[in-house]
């Protein structure tokens, strides 16, 4: 089965969307964990495929496990660490926008250069601009191939996340007053 690749507009309701699945994901997963806004919908004005993306950040692989559990029996489906970068992913179809949660723990590379990539983005609009030009090229073209919309991506998500480490100053840096 071919899933369409389909992009929505920016619905400013995505963010309070995030806080109340937030609330609930909170509240389901029996731990405590640091929930972000990701992916396109955490950035004002870009398109985005019709799912809320959000990256909870578990504080040991035990509560990751057992949260694993507790959603899985509240109907979310398990799709483990596609792309092997400690990540769990989890979707659930819900109206409007389903849901597309990862769980990860707090020294997750990946999940810090998803925070680079969509704090990036928030502050340097143009570049969102640019994205959702792409995004929207790649879908059209790709005629349901999710490897050619996701792989056409990366050399612009690359290209971002390595501006925002380039712009970032190392955490001991001390400034001259």
């Amino acid at each position: 089965m071919t899933r369409l690749i389909m992009l929505v507009d920016y619905d400013p309701q995505w963010p309070l969307l995030f806080e109340s699945r937030s609330k609930a994901i909170s509240l389901l997963l029996g731990h405590p964990a640091t929930f972000h806004h990701i992916g396109s919908t955490a950035i004002v004005g870009l398109c985005a495929k019709p799912k809320l993306d959000i990256d909870a950040v578990l504080f040991s692989e035990e509560a990751r496990l057992a949260a694993t559990e507790r959603l899985k029996e509240d109907g979310y489906r398990f799709h483990g660490d596609p792309h092997g970068v400690g990540r769990w992913t989890f979707t659930r179809d819900e109206i409007p926008y389903g849901t597309r949660l990862y769980l990860c723990l707090p020294d997750n590379e990946a999940h810090r250069e998803r925070l680079l990539f969509r704090d990036y983005l928030r502050a340097h609009p143009e570049f969102a601009v640019n994205y959702a030009i792409l995004k929207r090229r790649l879908a059209e073209e790709a005629n349901s191939d999710w490897d050619h919309y996701t792989g056409g991506k990366s050399d612009f998500v690359e290209d971002v996340v390595r501006r925002a480490k380039a712009g970032r100053q190392p955490a001991n840096h001390i400034t001259d007053a």
